[in-house]
């Protein structure tokens, strides 16, 4: 078909044949790629060996896989959220943590203390495989609190498997981390001093002899 096009008479305009031939022929290429592999040429389909893509060497078939169980999910966000662990013992339990994450993990559960917002619990449900990373979960985590003004909020957040047990997600911590120090109030400003009557008052005339 391409040779077809390719080889067109006079009266097609040059460069619109041109147009033709390369679109053509890009889905041309597109469609035998799309063969993953298979050729029309039995000869030589006979002789190479088909490979399988690399994804399924290295993973089995996600569908062999277990979802987490609530509890584990659970268990992850109870102790990032308790302020007697310290942030760098919650570094396990978040993806790619780094110094500056165990930081502000510190700082997120001392906010957390503060605004009254400890302690918590959490509730995991409508747990799935998430459609972005293929063996992290997405769960929608409701989350109770000490704090009258906001008791309960839901969030949906992701965790990846690590060691046969799991860990939020790097995206899911950046996020809350965030929101955290977006929420949370600015330093309070300093009070002015109280006027000081010894300060105030006039300066005594000083009697001339």
């Amino acid at each position: 078909m391409t040779e077809h096009l390719c080889t067109a008479g006079s009266r097609v305009d040059r460069w619109m044949h041109r147009q033709v031939c390369l679109a053509v022929g890009a889905v041309t290429v597109g469609a035998t790629l799309g063969l993953l592999g298979c050729s029309h040429d039995e000869k030589k389909a006979s002789t190479e060996p088909s490979v399988p893509p690399a994804s399924s060497i290295a993973l089995p078939p996600r569908s062999t896989a277990s979802l987490p169980a609530p509890d584990a999910l659970v268990a992850v966000l109870s102790r990032l959220a308790d302020p007697a662990v310290a942030g760098a013992d919650k570094a396990i339990l978040v993806e790619g943590a780094t110094p500056e994450t165990v930081a502000a993990l510190d700082r997120f559960t001392a906010a957390a203390r503060d605004d009254g917002y400890l302690p918590m619990s959490f509730a995991a449900n409508n747990i799935a495989w998430s459609d972005v990373n293929a063996w992290d979960v997405m769960a929608t985590i409701v989350v109770t609190t000490a704090n009258a003004d906001n008791r309960e909020f839901t969030f949906p957040m992701e965790f990846t498997p690590r060691q046969g047990g799991w860990q939020l997600s790097r995206r899911t911590a950046e996020m809350l981390l965030v929101f955290s120090r977006s929420s949370s109030p600015g330093p309070r400003p300093t009070p002015a001093p109280a006027p000081n009557s010894e300060f105030t008052l006039a300066p005594t005339p000083t009697p001339t002899p």
